[in-house]
């Protein structure tokens, strides 16, 4: 984001952490190794009819999901497009619906999703765990009602993506618990391609806003009643 959508860095040498700032000034995206409190925050304050909202993953988040989210919403294009069901790249995915409606879960019932309402309380959160024990849990995520539902989207869409994660083999690079029901298949990569696999991502993000930007659908006239 720093360098293919433009977010200014805010370095501070004598705190480990990141800070992003878009260029408007409204959103914030923050990296803070902190033991007791999510690592990777991001606020954006209100905006015309949006409301202000707020997103954070724990520290064992694929970077991979994260950024489902964050290229949807440094995208100019995805904006324009129609509203969206963040339900739906999970059940596309063959994601099994909760009891009472309570969410969608993996296939291997490793992960869950859902959309939390009650009273004044309205949320999304997602987890990863191989037990209901608190060792168990992998990752989390929280996502505020208030969040864009193309943001969301992108997300889940990411979430439901069946690709491996590359991975340095190194087992300290993966949580004991997450090794335990990974499928791992070990292939040999160029040190080339490893080097610049990272500038070709910011070419290619870089690149979107060069891109013209499709004009939104108008909205479809409402079809006649048939009354008696």
């Amino acid at each position: 984001m720093h360098r293919a959508s433009v977010w200014s860095s805010h370095p501070d040498p004598l705190v480990p952490r990141v800070v992003l700032t878009s260029p408007g000034k409204k959103a914030v995206l923050r990296l803070a190794p902190d033991p007791d409190h999510p690592w990777w925050t991001l606020q954006h304050a209100p905006l015309g009819d949006q409301r202000a909202w707020s997103v954070s993953f724990g520290a064992r988040t694929p970077v991979e999901i994260i950024a489902g989210l964050t290229d949807a919403l440094t995208d100019p294009a995805v904006v324009q497009a129609p509203a969206h069901d963040p339900y739906q790249p999970l059940r596309q995915a063959g994601w099994l619906e909760g009891h009472d409606d309570e969410g969608l879960t993996s296939p291997d019932g490793l992960a869950h999703v859902e959309h939390f309402t009650h009273g004044t309380t309205d949320c999304w959160f997602a987890k990863t765990a191989v037990s209901e024990d608190p060792e168990g849990l992998i990752w989390r995520a929280y996502l505020s009602g208030d969040t864009p539902a193309h943001l969301i989207t992108g997300f889940t869409r990411a979430l439901a993506e069946e690709a491996p994660l590359p991975r340095d083999p190194n087992p300290l690079r993966v949580p004991l618990n997450a090794r335990r029901q990974a499928r791992v298949t070990t292939t040999q990569r160029l040190a080339t391609e490893a080097d610049f696999a990272l500038e070709r991502r910011v070419t290619d993000l870089a690149d979107r806003s060069k891109q013209p930007v499709p004009a939104p659908m108008p909205p479809r006239a409402p079809q006649p009643r048939r009354t008696r």
